[in-house]
């Protein structure tokens, strides 16, 4: 465990560092980024979901609040209304697509646009191989919220983006997908598609005033990591909540193509140059535990 709780910290260290050096060289605030603009968050019912779009709403932001608790939610937009802010609730499971589509069309509806998109929603699912022969099920899942669902979301609003000049479409990844994640292969993968179709949309776009950020988290103490013993045991040094929401907003702010710790970024450039040494490591870390 401590092995973990030391790598934890590492990675937390190279986070915090590249983004106090954005801060230091940036010339807006989050009020600049998002005043008058309007922001929709999945998962905004709870966690780093939740927090960022406390500080979206008292930034000035119009926070769209999309998650299956109903009841949470209003108590999130009860929470930035309180504080001035302009938030509003759209409940919607995002695996039930109809809903989904349902839900952006009242979306386009009732606001004509979405500025800024986050897609934060996701499903994580610890699983080694040998207990997965029996359970596709579990991929199917994972890739319906974590990357069918965003890819819906994407495709509903673009387009308004597009055609006003303007917008950012924020991905919430994980730092194995540059760090490896052994044991979390359905989950991983979904993000790794998320991932590299964002890559190919900002290709497609890359003369548009459209930004696609790819933000590579950490691990962070939310309820996602409950079941876990491993990660509830090292939590000490995972980022809190706020600490999430901030780092969200941050990206907002200064609308990075990636954000990631140098550690996540080094051990990206160790497995295509030394992919079998990288395995190597990914393998040890996996069979002692964790």
């Amino acid at each position: 465990m401590q092995d973990i709780s030391g790598l934890l910290h590492k990675i937390r260290h190279g986070l915090d560092t590249q983004v106090s050096v954005a801060r230091l060289r940036r010339q807006r605030t989050l009020a600049d980024a998002v005043g008058g603009r309007v922001v929709l968050l999945t998962g905004a019912s709870s966690g780093i979901g939740r927090a960022a779009a406390v500080q979206l709403g008292a930034a000035g932001a119009t926070v769209l609040l999309v998650a299956r608790r109903a009841d949470e939610l209003e108590r999130v937009v009860t929470e930035i209304e309180a504080a001035g802010g302009r938030a509003a609730a759209y409940p919607c499971d995002l695996n039930d697509f109809d809903a989904l589509d349902a839900m952006t069309a009242k979306v386009l509806a009732d606001y004509g646009r979405v500025d800024i998109l986050v897609n934060n929603a996701g499903r994580s699912i610890r699983r080694r191989l040998d207990e997965s022969y029996d359970r596709f099920h579990d991929y199917e899942r994972t890739m319906r919220l974590n990357y069918f669902a965003a890819v819906r979301l994407i495709l509903a609003f673009a387009p308004g983006m597009r055609a006003n000049g303007d917008g950012q479409i924020v991905n919430i990844l994980s730092l194995a997908n540059l760090y490896g994640g052994p044991g979390y292969a359905a989950y991983v993968a979904s993000k790794a598609a998320l991932d590299s179709l964002s890559t190919n949309l900002q290709a497609e776009t890359h003369t548009e005033n459209l930004r696609f950020t790819s933000i590579y988290l950490p691990l962070v103490r939310t309820d996602m990591i409950t079941a876990n013993p491993v990660y509830q045991q090292a939590t000490a040094n995972a980022l809190t909540p706020a600490e999430g929401g901030q780092i969200i907003c941050d990206a907002i702010i200064d609308r990075p193509r990636r954000l990631a710790p140098l550690m996540g970024r080094v051990a990206a450039l160790v497995d295509t140059v030394l992919p079998e040494r990288a395995d190597a490591i990914r393998n040890a870390r996996f069979t002692s535990g964790m």
